[in-house]
């Protein structure tokens, strides 16, 4: 099947999306039926939605003793956890750390007072030292999730793990079983259910605002030189090696389907490759690296001096002294991964990846994920039998069919209590609030985005990476 055929057969092309007659007369709530008048009587200033309480809360967590907690991989994704334990030290400490990198272990280690002996390099040795506080963070490569999070479980720490949890299936699996056999809370990085954007569009979509959802449309720009960076050069380019980009960048996205249509995935159907990324598409004369006088490099959007040297983006992986220089990042990119023409990397993710999703009653969805992209905001449609929302990452419009009347939801996360600064709009240190709130109170019901719940997007990536693969659609088994 060619590509535009399938987008079409999903309704990515489409200016819109066909509504199943079937859906239409499927049973309303009694807050649906309800909703015979303009669906905005509650909102203090007309035509904005920005006043309406949608369950948003400040990041200063509810708890009634500082628990502690050690990092076990203090790169980029470590240390904003970490940094949480800044904001409110009362709350939570980090009292451990573990990193093969030195720079990026000392690093943690300085900004939280650690003492030399619970300093460590492997994981495993962080292990061999048992339990030595109350939670262990979790943001290693993703082939090191498995054995990392079973070993701290059966020492009895609670658990916060960064996605994907597993490489396969049946590792999900056992990660779920071994939490419920030691009886510990294991949360899910799912950031995007704690940021208040997608918070209020989800809550929009629960109260009824357009009648019963239908149909779901989602697209996630990685943005082309994201793309080039973390999948074509960086340490997520070669699914063998950590896991295929459905579920290394794509999982938050498939969470967020499942969490706001709120019901069982059916089914799944997808394709994608890589197009561009490879070999046969390199330049005539391009060296193996930017950096050795590559004839098209100050015209090329990848190239990595113009994207590290000259526009400084993505630094942290290489961990630079104090008072950098231009030439100092140049010399990393001459002997690191990240100089590497990226068409001559060992990587084979998927540079553009489409899927349609059939859930329960009816209700479907399309998801794109794209590489050739400006700019990496999220994009949503959701079509309902009386109305329709459109968002894209920032703000959102809700139409409503019965009066006419569009309503805007465009509140600035600045704007919100203690927001300002955190990382996925707000949503990382969301996260930890309430990851910190469960471990104080032995509470998993204070997170929304616990194992129990969070295995079923991952187990819809597996399957959506078959499909791709096979060339067939995936029944999805829970």
């Amino acid at each position: 099947m060619k590509r535009r055929d399938f987008l079409k057969g999903i309704g990515l092309i489409a200016a819109g999306a066909a509504v199943a007659p079937k859906a239409l007369a499927g049973t309303f709530s009694p807050e649906q039926k309800a909703l015979t008048e303009p669906f905005n009587p509650e909102l203090k200033e007309p035509g904005s939605l920005n006043s309406l309480d949608l369950g948003i809360r400040g990041l200063r967590p509810n708890v009634n003793k500082q628990i502690t907690m050690v990092i076990v991989g203090a790169g980029n994704r470590g240390s904003v956890y970490a940094r949480y334990a800044e904001l409110y030290p009362d709350a939570v400490k980090v009292v451990g750390v573990s990193d093969i990198n030195p720079a990026r272990k000392a690093n943690v280690a300085e900004k939280h007072s650690i003492p030399q002996n619970c300093q460590f390099g492997d994981y495993r040795e962080l292990l061999a030292a048992g339990k030595i506080a109350d939670a262990m963070v979790i943001a290693l490569p993703d082939d090191l999730h498995y054995d990392s999070c079973m070993k701290a479980l059966e020492l009895g720490y609670d658990v916060l793990l960064e996605k994907p949890c597993a490489q396969t299936e049946k590792q999900c699996r056992d990660i779920l079983a071994q939490t419920h056999r030691y009886k510990k809370i294991v949360a899910v990085c799912h950031v995007l259910r704690y940021a208040p954007y997608f918070i209020a569009l989800r809550e929009i979509v629960r109260r009824g605002y357009i009648g019963n959802p239908v149909s779901f449309q989602h697209l996630e720009p990685i943005q082309y030189a994201h793309m080039a960076h973390s999948y074509v050069r960086g340490n997520w380019r070669n699914s063998k090696e950590t896991t295929p980009i459905i579920l290394a960048k794509s999982c938050h996205d498939l969470d967020f389907l499942r969490w706001i249509i709120d019901k069982p995935c059916k089914s799944i159907a997808a394709d994608g490759s890589l197009h561009l990324f490879k070999s046969d598409n390199a330049p005539e004369g391009a060296p193996k690296r930017c950096t050795d006088g590559c004839p098209v490099e100050a015209k090329c959007p990848y190239s990595a001096i113009d994207i590290y040297a000259n526009k400084r983006r993505h630094l942290h992986v290489f961990d630079l002294p104090k008072g950098y220089t231009r030439e100092d990042i140049i010399e990393k990119l001459r002997t690191s991964a990240y100089g590497r023409c990226v068409y001559y990397c060992d990587n084979d993710q998927p540079d553009h990846y489409v899927a349609a999703m059939l859930f329960e009653d009816d209700v479907t969805a399309s998801f794109s994920m794209e590489a050739f992209t400006p700019k990496g905001r999220r994009r949503t449609r959701i079509m309902g039998t009386t109305g329709m929302i459109d968002g894209d990452g920032a703000q959102f419009t809700v139409w409503d069919f019965r009066s006419g009347e569009k309503q805007v939801w465009n509140r600035k996360v600045s704007e919100i209590p203690e927001y300002k600064g955190a990382g996925h709009g707000g949503g990382d240190h969301a996260l930890m609030r309430d990851f910190v709130e469960a471990v104080a109170w032995q509470d998993p019901n204070r997170l929304t985005s616990t194992i129990d719940v969070s295995i079923e997007s991952h187990i819809m990536g597996f399957a959506a990476e078959k499909s791709r693969k096979y060339q067939r659609k995936v029944k999805i088994k829970i």
